[in-house]
């Protein structure tokens, strides 16, 4: 080749490698401009974010068990179970499986497979649990709520050692937390009401969960969860039809009641125990769980109970707002409000007045999320993370029965 061609020919091949080279350097530049924006927004993506700023927050490094930071940094069997759940519908196994194993070995109980419900740092400064304090004894909604979650994490990732854990905690569910009378079961507060020498066992609405007895059902035939479910419903309407404690009702679920041992009817409380009647912290999350059963089941049951709360519709439209706490009989107790109380009521706006739910969905659950930032705009405790975000994911439909097969769901 002449000199001057081949001299032509390297400077046309650098020129077009030193193009090709910047051309590519630009790609790599914008893909790494691109890759370090939020991620555009939805509501999957949102439950993620306040799902990993979650772990970040309430989740103890290395132990991953969660912590209420409002108390003394203990961990409930209630925390653990919405840490399970909360795994699982996210497909977050890693998670899961770490939360599952430090409640097997701390809270598990010996006599049984049910599970202790409060862990912590004793007066000695040892790590355990909190037996001086009743933290022995079990919270049947938690045991209720790990038990689904163990049968989901079977299904959606085909590993029968999640099946075998679940139906331990099932028939301990059904020994010792559910109590026949009249001929019927019933849901009761814990391990220790069936035995106890009163008249009535005491009882929480917001611990009913009928959705996931009837998946109990087919798990576990030779057990009535069919009639548990039936007088969930039962227990739900009639707790809040009653005047309870109250010279009339407002027919708000209330935190607590009692269930007569002998006949199954809703019972008083001795008002010296201080579990009261109130709709607030617990009762919030009943209308989310009738929901919930709605909208796996669409059970009409489950929406006689959502209609009977028509107090909220009437209350936002007279307020724009819910308070965190209203007594029986409609007065209101508080003029704070909490995202766990809008993430619990969505539930029933969502079925029951579904013209207001994206309403209050928007001003009240999304507004608390900051999409540039991909975190919440202001830190939400322990509780309000959760049913803040329980009720965001119910709205989105990412609350799933994962029992079912994918083509089912």
């Amino acid at each position: 080749m002449h000199k001057d061609k081949k001299i032509s020919s390297i400077y046309l091949y650098g020129t077009f490698a030193f193009v090709a080279g910047a051309s590519l350097i630009l790609l790599l530049s914008a893909r790494s401009i691109i890759d370090t924006r939020p991620p555009e927004f939805s509501k999957k993506n949102m439950l993620q974010a306040i799902w990993a700023q979650y772990k970040l927050e309430y989740l103890e490094p290395g132990t991953f068990r969660s912590l209420d930071k409002d108390r003394d940094n203990v961990t409930t069997s209630e925390g653990q179970s919405y840490t399970m759940l909360r795994s699982v519908w996210l497909d977050d196994k890693e998670m899961f499986d770490a939360a599952w194993q430090w409640t097997k070995d701390n809270l598990q109980r010996e006599e049984d497979l049910l599970i202790s419900w409060l862990f912590g740092e004793r007066p000695d400064g040892t790590y355990g649990v909190l037996e001086s304090e009743g933290g022995y004894n079990t919270a049947t909604d938690a045991d209720v709520d790990i038990a689904l979650a163990l049968l989901f994490a079977s299904s959606r990732w085909n590993e029968e050692s999640y099946f075998g854990d679940a139906i331990g905690i099932i028939r301990d569910i059904w020994a010792k937390e559910v109590l026949i009378a009249g001929g019927k079961p019933y849901l009761v507060a814990n391990n220790i009401e069936k035995s106890e020498r009163k008249p009535y066992a005491v009882a929480n609405p917001s611990y009913l969960a009928p959705y996931a007895y009837k998946i109990f059902a087919r798990v576990d035939p030779d057990r009535d969860w069919a009639g548990l479910a039936s007088t969930s419903y039962e227990v739900a309407l009639e707790s809040m039809r009653s005047p309870l404690d109250k010279d009339s009702s407002a027919k708000l679920p209330p935190d607590w009641i009692g269930i007569d041992k002998s006949s199954g009817e809703i019972a008083l409380i001795d008002p010296s125990v201080g579990l009261t009647t109130n709709f607030s912290y617990d009762a919030l999350r009943t209308p989310w769980r009738f929901a919930v059963d709605y909208a796996w089941t669409k059970d009409p049951r489950a929406k006689e109970v959502l209609d009977a709360m028509g107090f909220l519709s009437r209350e936002w439209e007279r307020k724009g707002s819910i308070a965190t706490s209203y007594s029986h009989d409609g007065a209101r107790l508080s003029s704070v409000e909490s995202a766990a109380m809008y993430g619990g009521a969505i539930g029933y706006f969502m079925v029951s007045d579904p013209s207001r739910a994206e309403e209050v969905y928007r001003s009240k659950l999304e507004s608390l999320f900051d999409s540039t930032e991909s975190k919440w705009r202001e830190r939400q405790g322990y509780y309000d993370d959760n049913w803040a975000w329980f009720g965001m994911a119910l709205y989105a439909g990412e609350i799933r029965d994962l029992s079912l097969k994918k083509n089912e769901r």
